[in-house]
């Protein structure tokens, strides 16, 4: 008890100065409108663990563009509408660039090395080089055959008899993602790498980035140095067993990659192809080359997986939409082949369905935050330096003005013609993966893997409703990941198409 009383009073003394150096710094500036703070520990009660996009959508309909909020010191701002996330987050990019530090996710847990997690500086710089060498827009035909022979699998994995989607498409997530990085093939459910991918994963979604990633050690570093055996101090024996699992998924597959290369068995892959194009690897280059790698997987498998598994649900509730899309593809490609890369430009509806998809799933509805560098003004607004900036993009994608009836599934809203600006704005590819020096260089990579799953399902599968004693069951789900949107489990039926030739795939 006396122990505890210690912590509060440091930290309570902590959280006091915080608080008066950064009042301090803001007095009789013309801060964004907020929910208002209480004593001392400001907004950090209203960081929810659970969908804090939903009470940031709140605080963007009844604050405006630009939401501010405090939490012990730290301050936050949230950019509720695509003009404002563009302006700061693309157009001064060169300020908005830097990452805020993490102590919990980035240090204790050795996050710090993940892209995402990156700040500002000649890491960042040698991380981007890396990742828009090895799956920018120039480099997607490189991965095209794995894209193909994956999603093959993956359509006739979601026929197989008492098929389980969830893990289905956990496979096929892992199964893409582990042989475009790493050349591994998954065999088997209990393959080792993909059972470190969804741990790791799941500790990094659903664990350390909840309630916007802010956690007590974060406001209060001198936590850290707590003896892990103290009342109060659990987070300290989580962050060694979760930076554990993290770092063996960073080590192990890429050290059963450089293996194979040696022995001359390696499968082609970014990491294979890294090293034929080195012939001698410093230090820093392996380094660096092994945690963006797998930054790549942490950030690529978790926006397919909750783009996939939200457009099933979404043919589940909106049978008119998939035949419509089924009836462009059947009109492009017939019923003696399968969809393929060279039909995109024939395919009006899919990529419009793929654009809806990525706008209506919102993988990731809040950004992980920036952090600004120097104080700065927007609309009359003082943004102080140190602030964490978070695009909210759960409102930009549910923005009525842009997006009528938003709750609903229309991919019919992307093909109205409209002026180059405005499908510019509506585009969902330009908030979802990010924005300026810290948008997604994968983004080609993902979303032509989506489109060619998205045309290939709808050739191929009619997706219904389950019919329980004759009455259709309508999928409720719920949304339990605190990062992402992923849904959970729900009841559909899924059944190849009459005129599906299996022997194509």
């Amino acid at each position: 008890m006396a122990v505890d009383l210690v912590i509060l009073t440091l930290a309570g003394a902590v959280a006091t100065l915080s608080v008066l150096a950064l009042r301090q710094r803001v007095a009789a500036k013309k801060l964004p409108p907020g929910p208002k703070p209480l004593p001392l520990i400001g907004n950090a009660l209203n960081l929810t663990t659970k969908e804090l996009w939903l009470r940031a959508a709140e605080w963007a309909k009844q604050y405006g563009e630009i939401v501010y909020i405090s939490a012990a010191g730290i301050p936050m701002v949230f950019l509720n509408d695509y003009k404002a996330y563009n302006d700061l987050l693309h157009n001064r990019g060169d300020i908005y660039s830097d990452k805020p530090r993490m102590v919990m996710t980035g240090e204790l847990c050795g996050a710090e090395y993940m892209v995402p997690f990156t700040g500002a500086g000649d890491r960042m710089r040698r991380q981007r080089r890396i990742l828009v060498k090895a799956i920018g827009a120039g480099s997607i035909k490189t991965y095209e055959p794995i894209l193909d022979g994956q999603s093959r699998d993956f359509v006739q994995n979601l026929t197989k008899p008492g098929m389980d989607f969830r893990k289905t498409l956990l496979w096929y997530n892992a199964g893409l993602t582990l042989m475009v990085l790493y050349g591994h093939k998954v065999t088997s459910a209990d393959d080792r790498f993909m059972k470190l991918a969804a741990e790791s994963t799941e500790v990094l979604s659903n664990k350390l980035v909840t309630g916007g990633g802010v956690w007590a050690v974060d406001i209060f570093p001198f936590l850290r140095y707590l003896p892990s055996w103290l009342p109060g101090a659990g987070f300290k024996r989580s962050a060694v067993e979760w930076k554990k699992l993290i770092e063996d998924f960073v080590n192990e597959p890429y050290e059963d990659c450089k293996e194979k290369i040696k022995n001359g068995t390696a499968t082609p892959s970014f990491t294979s192809l890294a090293f034929d194009n080195k012939e001698n690897m410093s230090e820093q280059e392996d380094f660096d080359l092994r945690w963006t790698t797998n930054s790549m997987y942490v950030g690529s498998i978790d926006t397919t997986g909750s783009a996939i598994a939200n457009f099933v649900l979404a043919m589940v509730r909106h049978p008119e939409v998939l035949a419509k899309a089924q009836a462009e593809v059947d009109s492009v490609v017939g019923h003696s082949r399968l969809p393929d890369f060279g039909d995109r430009p024939a395919m009006p509806y899919i990529e419009a369905m793929l654009s809806e998809c990525l706008r209506y799933a919102t993988p990731a509805p809040l950004n992980l935050p920036h952090q600004l560098m120097q104080d700065d003004e927007y609309n009359g607004y003082f943004l102080p330096k140190g602030s964490w900036v978070i695009g909210n993009i759960w409102a930009i994608a549910r923005d009525e003005t842009a997006y009528p009836d938003p709750n609903s599934f229309k991919p019919e809203r992307f093909l109205e013609p409209v002026d180059g600006e405005t499908k510019k704005r509506l585009d969902p590819r330009n908030y979802v993966f990010g924005a300026g020096r810290r948008r997604c260089p994968g983004i080609h990579l993902v979303e032509a893997g989506l489109w060619l799953v998205i045309a290939r399902i709808v050739a191929t599968l009619d997706i219904r409703k389950k019919v329980v004693d004759g009455v259709e069951v309508e999928p409720e789900v719920s949304y339990d990941n605190a990062f992402l949107r992923i849904p959970s489990a729900f009841q559909f039926d899924i059944k190849p198409r009459p005129h599906v030739n299996w022997d194509l795939l």
